[in-house]
């Protein structure tokens, strides 16, 4: 009995590397061929983008966001803000900052959202719009700033993110296709950039919760997304930085109230796109945004465990679409083996496997043996990432070269134990508590006056 249960641990611990192994290799096959839109030779003309960023109590962050605007080196583009009732100095910040003017418009599509209480446009940049609503959450608010928007291409931001001044013309250029209706982007750790004669360059002189984040980063959009949006899979557009057709948006009926309205609405869009022939969601790994990741345990904690009640919340809801289809679409038989069952179920078993084999097996050499594929295969991972993260000129300097490595020896050892216990926690909470999650805080910190004072 002992060795029927050994050789299935075996047969799982497998099946848990394939998948690493799989994205390593199709991250890397995607570097060798340069995308069209990084082929064009004659300059394009600018297509109009909304920006829409929903805000509720970001009174500490939103000086940052409001300046980062000025960096766009883009002209056809409208900016909204999206107020959602914030009952902190959010909107009276975006007052004195921005000078708004009162305008008279209205909803041009029939989304659901609450209600308005006005519409304002700056008169310091005529690009950019206030939405004052009263609070209905963060999909809430996303759907009121579709409905207000004037332009065919979507973009939506977290307030803590800010756009890299050449993300717009990149995405300008691979919109060109007109079969591709959504895309997400990579997005880097604010926290993690440093302003040098002019531009923002990486540095990992941060906490070491911070520099746990940014490998992670790393290793997840340049690897995991960029191998998914290759096989046809990606489940999850970013809600930090995501790319949307106007019209797509208002077909597949806008974004879900939910935990997880970042998941909900990419399966939304990659079923519209299944029901149609040649459409495509892809990843556009050079257009990059910067967003703040938690500056605490707890606060990582709450942000990891509403992540993950986010991804069962989704699993339950679409389970049925997903089963039935699941040999057949690339998008369910990733979702259900590579997330679901290596990413979730497989976490119960691990755990549970190893602790009989720590008090109750006598082959404690399968235990150094499980232990030792595991480092290596997920070093190997995390280096990848790096690697290929400089293909895409996020070159960190030689001593940051060295202690990113050391970060990602260090993640196998004890972040990744952290996320383990976020993964089994939050998919217990969601079956007890799935409404229960709060807005992770911000950290406060003033972006624009500590990156500008680094190197002046």
């Amino acid at each position: 009995m002992e060795n029927i249960s050994n050789v299935w641990m075996f047969i799982i611990f497998i099946i848990c590397l394939i998948f690493p192994v799989y994205h390593m290799i199709h991250a890397l096959l995607i570097i060798i061929k340069k995308p069209y839109y990084q082929k064009a030779k004659r300059v394009l003309s600018e297509k109009p983008i909304s920006i829409l960023v929903p805000c509720y109590n970001e009174e500490s962050i939103i000086k940052t966001t409001i300046l980062g605007i000025d960096r766009l080196n883009y002209k056809n583009y409208e900016y909204i803000l999206i107020n959602d009732g914030s009952n902190d100095h959010t909107f009276e910040i975006m007052e004195q900052l921005l000078d708004l003017e009162i305008q008279k418009s209205g909803a041009n599509c029939n989304l659901e959202f609450s209600a308005v209480k006005g519409v304002y446009r700056s008169k310091r940049n005529p690009n950019v719009i206030v939405i004052d609503k009263f609070n209905g959450g963060k999909a809430d608010a996303l759907n009121a700033g579709i409905s207000y928007s004037s332009n065919e291409l979507i973009i939506t931001l977290d307030a803590d993110s800010i756009l890299d001044e050449k993300a717009l013309s990149i995405i300008n250029c691979a919109f060109v296709d007109p079969n591709l209706i959504a895309a997400g982007g990579t997005v880097h750790v604010l926290q993690g950039r440093r302003f040098k004669h002019g531009s923002l360059i990486p540095t990992l002189n941060v906490k070491s919760i911070v520099k746990f984040q940014i490998a992670e980063y790393l290793r997840g959009f340049y690897i995991y997304k960029a191998s998914l949006a290759k096989a046809n899979a990606l489940s999850i557009i970013s809600g930090a930085f995501g790319v949307f057709k106007k019209d797509v948006l208002i077909k597949v009926g806008g974004y879900r109230k939910t935990i997880g309205e970042d998941i909900d609405i990419t399966l939304k869009v990659q079923h519209y796109k299944n029901q149609r022939v040649g459409l495509k969601v892809a990843y556009i790994p050079e257009a990059i945004c910067y967003t703040e990741v938690p500056e605490t345990w707890k606060g990582l904690y709450n942000q990891r465990i509403r992540w993950q009640k986010a991804f069962i919340d989704c699993t339950v809801l679409y389970l049925k679409d997903f089963m039935s289809t699941l040999l057949k679409s690339p998008l369910s038989f990733f979702f259900m083996i590579d997330a679901l069952f290596v990413g979730v179920i497989c976490s119960f078993i691990t755990v549970i496997s190893f602790i009989l084999l720590i008090f109750f097996s006598e082959n404690a050499h399968y235990l150094f043996f499980f232990l030792t594929l595991y480092v290596v295969t997920n070093f190997l991972y995390n280096l990848v990432g790096v690697i290929i993260s400089y293909y895409y000129r996020n070159s960190f300097g030689k001593r940051d070269f060295l202690n990113i490595l050391m970060v990602n020896l260090f993640d196998l050892i004890a972040f990744r134990l952290f996320t383990l216990f976020c993964t089994l926690s939050g998919t217990i909470q969601y079956f007890v508590n799935k409404e229960g999650w709060n807005k992770v805080a911000r950290t406060g910190r003033k972006y624009h006056i500590e990156q500008e004072g680094e190197f002046m």
